[in-house]
C-alpha cells in the first residue's frame, strides 16, 4: 500500500547504519506525507524553526530532518512548553530523485518536495488505430 512506502527509521530495524545523537531532548515533529504521480510531498510541523536553523539531508536513501529552536529572548517568568530541537528520519523509496528535492519553511511548517525519477513516473501508452 502507498502509505507504507516511506518508513520511519526509528521503527525500521533494517537500516544498516548507526547514528548517535547528543543527550539533549528532541521532539519528533508531526509529519504528513502525500504522494502524487510526480513524487512525494512531506509536511512537517516545526514551530519556532527558521530556515537558518533547519538541516535536511539524504544519505544512502535515508532522509534526515533536524531543526534547532533558538532560546527565547528575555527573562523567563513562567514556562509550560519548551522546545529545544526537532529530529526525524525516514527511509526513502528507491524511485525518489534526491538531486531534485526542494524545501521551504513558512509559519512553522516545513514543505519538502521529493520528485520521482523520470523512469519511475507512470506513463500512458497511446494506442494507434491499425
Amino acid at each position: 500500500p502507498r502509505h507504507q512506502r516511506l518508513d520511519n527509521s526509528r521503527e525500521n530495524k533494517t537500516l544498516a547504519r548507526e547514528q548517535t545523537r547528543s543527550a539533549r531532548n528532541y521532539v519528533t515533529p508531526a509529519v504528513d506525507i502525500l504522494e502524487t504521480d510526480e513524487g512525494l510531498t512531506l509536511l512537517a510541523d516545526m514551530p519556532g524553526v527558521s530556515r537558518e536553523n533547519l538541516h535536511i539531508g539524504i544519505d544512502k536513501g535515508v532522509l534526515t530532518i533536524e531543526g534547532e529552536v533558538p532560546p527565547a529572548q528575555g527573562e523567563e517568568l513562567y514556562r509550560e512548553f519548551a522546545l529545544s530541537a526537532y529530529y526525524r528520519q525516514f527511509q526513502l523509496p528507491d524511485e525518489i530523485d534526491p538531486d531534485k528535492a526542494r524545501a521551504e519553511v513558512r509559519d512553522g511548517v516545513l514543505r519538502l518536495y521529493l520528485p520521482k525519477a523520470e523512469a519511475a513516473k507512470p506513463r500512458r501508452i497511446e494506442i494507434s488505430a491499425g
